[in-house]
């Protein structure tokens, strides 16, 4: 009858009125929950885990995305960034990522439309308390590992509780990129921004709330997220306690590697990067904002929160990727391939093909190779790697790089697999098998990681590194090929 009643063009009325409006409402809840239920399948046709119960947040899915969103209906100017009146009689506000004349394809920026603007702020001072590691360490050659930075015992916000653990070139350098660890066992209660450049945050312990200017991120371990330069967050805890890894790119911004004769998919799917939307804090309260600016760490005091975007557009935003989706490729027939295959993101460089900084990861996959010695081969390498493990077991260490370790291979330094993982590979049945419940990472950079004064002097470097290549048995036999 409703239906009849709307095709002829005729209003319902009466009881027929009170009908069709929660039959909308039904079908409203009914389309929620199907997206809803969606995301859920999509997750598990691919064995996914399921998102944490804490973050129960909306994302926009894509990279390198224009994204556009309001928290308020109507937020966002119509077809211009800068009216004279802005609905709600907010502020007009640009984050700009890159120099307005890059390349149109290079530009990173974000209009936002706020509750009071950035600039509303008084001088900014000096912190007694600064980052850990901040002195660049003597010159060292040698290959370092670290077991994983305990939790300090003392309340430690992210933020007290980042350590630097070594780093290409000073803060004020427009390549390069820096490597911190964290540890923290309470909430942040103030606000900070990174004036040096991008965060790309690997936890490897505890989940991790960030809110941003743009809207609200969740990452647990297996999941990372990018904060670009200059954006404004806080970071809470989902856990007791939270420890991971810190990539600071002070280069070009991070995006998706060319695949080449990969095709046209394949390794990390721009799909699979998720976007907040607009959410704002309407606050007029005492606020400490930090800033860390040419590696030092400054702090003012706000009058209001400084978390007050209503709306925004733009493509210079934070995002996070879960690493277990992650399209790995592979050999099916000889040999290990280069780890560059393992590649999520990358930051180029001067030198054509050669990274200011390439993200990789080793997760789980099947190992199938036929007549192949099949972990990473021996190597002396042009390029500097520091490599971190979220989980797991690492194929080329049979032991001591531990989950929350660190090492470091600088230019042209040894490596290799250990000698306990060189003798099973060797005499390995090769028969196919997975190497599951793992997941190791790289920051792989064309400039040398100077390690930090404190790096190379805490209690947690291993110093008897090298010993896991000492008396390699020789097995070399000329009568014998």
């Amino acid at each position: 009858m409703i239906r009849r009643g709307l095709a002829n063009g005729a209003l319902p009325s009466g009881l027929e009125t009170v009908l069709l409006y929660n039959l909308t409402l039904f079908m409203a809840q009914i389309t929620l929950i199907e997206m809803t239920s969606s995301a859920i399948v999509a997750r598990k046709e691919v064995n996914m885990p399921p998102q944490p119960s804490s973050d129960a947040l909306i994302y926009q899915s894509g990279f390198g995305n224009e994204f556009s969103t309001e928290a308020l209906p109507d937020a966002l100017p119509v077809g211009q960034n800068s009216p004279q009146k802005v609905p709600y009689g907010l502020y007009t506000e640009l984050l700009s990522g890159t120099a307005f004349t890059v390349p149109r394809a290079e530009s990173r920026r974000t209009w936002m439309y706020r509750i009071k603007p950035s600039a509303n702020h008084p001088e900014y001072h000096r912190l007694t308390k600064q980052v850990t590691g901040r002195e660049p360490g003597p010159i060292n050659p040698n290959r370092l590992r670290w077991n994983p930075f305990d939790v300090p015992s003392e309340p430690t916000d992210f933020l007290d509780g980042l350590t630097t653990i070594a780093a290409t070139s000073p803060a004020e350098q427009t390549s390069g990129v820096s490597v911190h660890l964290y540890q923290a066992n309470v909430s942040m209660t103030r606000a900070f921004f990174n004036a040096d450049g991008e965060w790309l945050i690997v936890p490897q312990q505890g989940g991790l709330k960030i809110t941003t200017e743009l809207g609200v991120l969740a990452i647990e371990p297996e999941e990372i997220a990018v904060l670009p330069r200059g954006l404004k967050f806080r970071i809470e805890l989902l856990d007791a306690s939270a420890s991971g890894y810190i990539c600071e790119n002070h280069g070009c911004a991070l995006r998706l590697p060319d695949l080449g004769p990969i095709g046209s998919n394949g390794l990390a799917s721009p799909r699979d990067f998720l976007t907040p939307v607009a959410r704002y804090e309407d606050l007029d309260q005492p606020e400490i904002l930090v800033q860390k600016f040419l590696g030092e760490l400054w702090a003012t005091d706000l009058d209001h929160s400084p978390f007050d975007v209503v709306a925004w557009h733009g493509n210079n935003v934070p995002y996070k990727y879960d690493l277990r989706r992650f399209n790995t490729l592979g050999t099916v027939s000889f040999d290990h391939p280069d780890p560059s295959i393992f590649t999520v993101l990358t930051s180029p460089g001067t030198a054509q093909g050669q990274a200011n900084i390439d993200f990789v990861i080793f997760p789980p996959r099947w190992m199938v190779a036929e007549n192949t010695f099949r972990p990473p081969w021996f190597h002396r390498n042009r390029m500097n790697e520091l490599m971190g493990l979220i989980k797991g077991a690492y194929d080329a260490k049979a032991e001591g790089f531990v989950p929350g370790g660190v090492s470091l291979h600088n230019c042209m330094s040894a490596h290799g697999p250990d000698n306990a993982s060189t003798e099973q590979a060797i005499a390995a049945d090769l028969a196919p098998h997975k190497i599951d419940q793992s997941m190791a990472f790289m920051f792989e950079t064309g400039s040398v990681l100077r390690a930090s004064r404190h790096a190379l002097d805490c209690p947690q470097r291993q110093q008897d590194y090298d010993a896991c290549w000492a008396g390699m048995g020789k097995t070399f036999d000329p009568g014998s090929p």
